[in-house]
């Protein structure tokens, strides 16, 4: 069973993947609601259990409970107003795939290889599911998963390493069409729904919970909304009015794709996805585990909308990188706090492993901020530190980029030299750009030395970037998976009758 597993690209040696298999139910070992797993604890000592919710490109400044006048999220509002709200929560490289690498291995994009979207995951990472598994939690995954890299549909990820210590699954790798889902769970036999897929993801999530008895569980659920294209169930949409929307001072009109209409249909869809958070919350209280849940709400990047008249992600402004950052957890958290705490993609696994009483690893480099979360400190990461690697004409990303961000100041910089410099106190919507002001010439030598001193603690280079459109029309998905863009270049080459031209 276990060769039907094995990769041909560097991997965990086969007793790893075994005693993963094992931990996650894949190998039929017994379990009972007591978590007899190996590793798992007494049902008297049993760690808390994480839900993590994660729907694709909301920026963070769209939820009421960060003061948007317009949107309409009310159970998110008052799952913030129960726990820990971080008004400061960050995507490290603001771009799908490396975004949910970064969440689930707590590692950079540069080490844990995904600095590119529609790269695979290499089974050698080591991540917070595989973690939790081996501990005896149950482990499920719903939703887009977007970790596999080739081609995105159908979409079958087989069961094994490439699931990453996921066990229970109801997935796809990247499917877009929000009314008409197709999903998988352990053969090829597509699944495919006529409803609006968070409703779909939230029915396979209730599933799961229903099912794990007292075990600790890790669930995550990855809804793909309000990624576009925008929209969803007509009574959400009916709910907004594109001409009476409040826009933000930097918004442009008249961006492709980005206007009045785009927005409104994009808050309907958090609405809509605001509405199944509130069923997930239910089936925690309906089956007795809402109190000992560490419920996570986050994304994996923004959505530009028009802002600097831009579109999508990729980019170091705030509406790309600023994420939802909502924990509960009622057991240890006192509710209605807020936080103005640096909280980025690489703190969440060593922040929920730690937060359940698990030692964080030393290849994990993200900090460990639960005293934070637990209300022991409230002093975070005196910066945060963001990667794009490739260019992405799609959403007119030109060139890599490195940035840093402090409660004060964003900075961001090409290999060319300085591109941004904002001054978010005085400047919150970042229209000055002080990069090649005289007068903040000693802030910008202060920022640009903390970002060199974040790529060489990282250990981060130049050297990491490419400028090969591996990313635009659909070069790293369209044939099969590849684990780096030079296995790609290598192959383009070797494969010219195909490989799309520049």
């Amino acid at each position: 069973m276990l060769e039907s597993y094995g990769t041909t690209r560097p991997g965990r040696s086969a007793l790893a993947v075994a005693l993963t298999l094992i931990a996650t139910g894949l190998l039929g070992t017994s379990r009972t609601t007591s978590a007899s797993g190996a590793g798992a604890d007494p049902p008297q000592k049993r760690r808390p259990s994480v839900l993590m919710i994660l729907p694709d490109q909301m920026r963070g400044q769209a939820l009421g409970c960060m003061g948007n006048p317009d949107v309409r999220t009310p159970n998110l509002d008052r799952l913030a107003s129960q726990g820990l709200l971080f008004r400061n929560a960050l995507a490290n490289t603001p771009v799908c795939c490396p975004a949910r690498a970064n969440l689930l291995t707590g590692k950079y994009a540069h080490r844990n290889g995904m600095i590119a979207n529609d790269l695979r995951l290499r089974e050698s990472e080591r991540t917070i599911a595989e973690i939790l598994a081996e501990k005896g939690y149950r482990t499920g995954f719903v939703g887009k998963w977007h970790l596999d890299g080739g081609p995105r549909l159908p979409g079958f990820i087989p069961p094994g390493p490439r699931r990453q210590g996921f066990a229970y699954w109801a997935a796809n790798e990247c499917d877009h069409r929000h009314f008409r889902p197709t999903y998988f769970r352990d053969t090829d036999q597509p699944i495919t729904e006529e409803r609006f897929e968070p409703e779909v993801w939230t029915d396979r999530a209730v599933e799961f919970l229903r099912l794990a008895g007292d075990d600790p569980f890790f669930l995550v659920v990855s809804m793909g909304p309000p990624h576009d294209p925008y929209g969803a169930p007509e009574k959400s949409m009916k709910l907004y009015d594109p001409a009476k929307l409040t826009m933000r001072p930097n918004w442009v009109e008249g961006v492709s794709g980005a206007g009045r209409k785009e927005l409104a249909a994009y808050y309907a869809a958090i609405t809509a996805v605001d509405e199944q958070v509130g069923r997930l919350l239910k089936t925690l209280d309906d089956t007795g585990r809402a109190e000992d849940t560490i419920v996570i709400v986050t994304s994996d990047h923004g959505d530009m909308l028009g802002s600097h008249g831009q579109r999508l992600k990729r980019k170091p402004f705030e509406e790309s990188i600023r994420v939802p950052g909502i924990i509960r957890y009622p057991a240890k958290v006192k509710p209605g706090r807020t936080t103005e705490a640096l909280l980025t993609h690489v703190d969440v696994a060593p922040t929920l492993l730690s937060l359940c009483g698990l030692p964080v690893p030393s290849e994990m480099q993200g900090r460990d901020l639960s005293g934070v979360v637990l209300g022991t400190t409230d002093r975070g990461p005196d910066s945060a530190f963001f990667q794009i690697f490739v260019p992405f004409a799609g959403d007119t990303t030109p060139r890599p980029w490195r940035g840093v961000r402090t409660d004060r100041y964003m900075y961001a910089r090409t290999q060319e030299g300085p591109w941004l410099l904002f001054d978010l106190k005085a400047d919150p919507y970042e229209l000055k750009n002080l990069a090649k002001d005289s007068a903040h010439t000693v802030v910008r030598d202060r920022m640009e030395a903390m970002l060199v001193e974040w790529m060489k603690r990282t250990g981060d280079s130049w050297a990491n970037d490419s400028m090969a459109s591996v990313e635009d029309n659909g070069r790293l998905y369209r044939f099969r998976a590849f684990y780096s863009i030079r296995e790609y270049l290598d192959w383009a080459k070797k494969n010219p009758e195909v490989a799309p031209k520049d």
